[in-house]
């Protein structure tokens, strides 16, 4: 989850992120919202994600600073349960 967690908000390709669906999402305006622990237990979901599910959070009244903020200064916006798994991976990881 913390390595997920770091992937999907630390993880960047020019600037955003590596991951094409987080990146349209975030360019959208969405919070990253929750990482989901075999949210998708099909053979697909296992084999792609190792079961584990991203939800995209849109509040309507920040998705244009949320996609403004994204675009200008690349930053994720993310909720508390994805900061902490961030700070869990910064924490133990050797990179």
């Amino acid at each position: 989850m913390r390595l997920c967690a770091w992937y999907l908000y630390g993880e960047k390709h020019r600037g955003y992120a590596l991951n094409p669906v987080a990146n349209f999402h975030l360019q959208n305006g969405s919070v990253l919202w929750r990482i989901n622990w075999m949210g998708d237990t099909s053979p697909r979901g296992i084999g792609a994600a190792c079961g584990m599910m991203v939800n995209y959070r849109y509040f309507l009244e920040e998705t244009a600073s949320n996609s403004a903020l994204y675009l200008a200064s690349k930053q994720v916006r993310a909720s508390e349960q994805v900061l902490a798994l961030v700070a869990q991976f910064q924490q133990n990881s050797k990179l």
